[in-house]
C-alpha cells in the first residue's frame, strides 16, 4: 500500500509517523517571519533533519540566552542535520517548503524553548538582510 500525504497547511505539519520517526513539512507562515521570531528550541533527545524543498530558508542556531547567533542560508536538496542539544530557529521566505526528519516523540516536554534577547533578535534580522538583501 502506498500513502499520499498532500502538503495543504502553513507553518509546521506532521506528514507521516511510524514507530521511532516521524517526516513532516514545515511551510512559510507569519510566526516564522524574521520580525516575529521571539524564541528558539533545542530538542534533548534527537537530532532533527531540514532538506530545503522549495523557496528560502535561514537556519539559526546559538549556544543559548543571549550568546552569539550563527545563520546558515539552507542550498536546496541538501540535509543538513542540527545536532541534539543546539539551540535553533528558522525563518522561510513565501512559498518555501522544508522537510523535517525527526524522531516521533519530539515535542514541548523533550524541546526547550528559550526566549531571544533582544540582542539576539536583531542579529537575527541583520543577519537575515546580509544573506538575503
Amino acid at each position: 500500500m502506498i500513502q499520499q500525504h498532500p502538503i495543504q497547511a502553513q507553518g509546521y505539519l506532521p506528514l507521516i509517523d511510524f514507530q521511532t520517526w516521524r517526516v513532516a513539512v514545515l511551510t512559510d507562515c507569519q510566526d516564522l517571519e524574521v520580525q516575529n521570531l521571539k524564541t528558539m528550541q533545542r530538542h534533548d533527545q534527537t537530532d532533527e533533519v531540514f532538506v530545503l524543498l522549495e523557496g528560502r530558508c535561514i537556519l539559526f542556531e546559538s549556544e543559548g540566552p543571549g550568546q552569539a547567533v550563527q545563520a546558515l542560508n539552507m542550498e536546496p536538496l541538501v540535509a543538513y542535520n542540527v545536532k541534539r542539544g543546539t539551540y535553533h530557529t528558522h525563518t522561510l521566505s513565501p512559498g518555501s517548503r522544508v522537510l523535517i526528519v525527526e524522531n516521533q516523540d519530539t515535542g514541548d516536554h523533550n524541546s526547550p524553548l528559550i526566549t531571544m534577547t533582544a540582542d539576539q533578535r536583531a542579529e537575527i534580522a541583520g543577519l537575515t538582510a546580509e544573506l538575503w538583501g
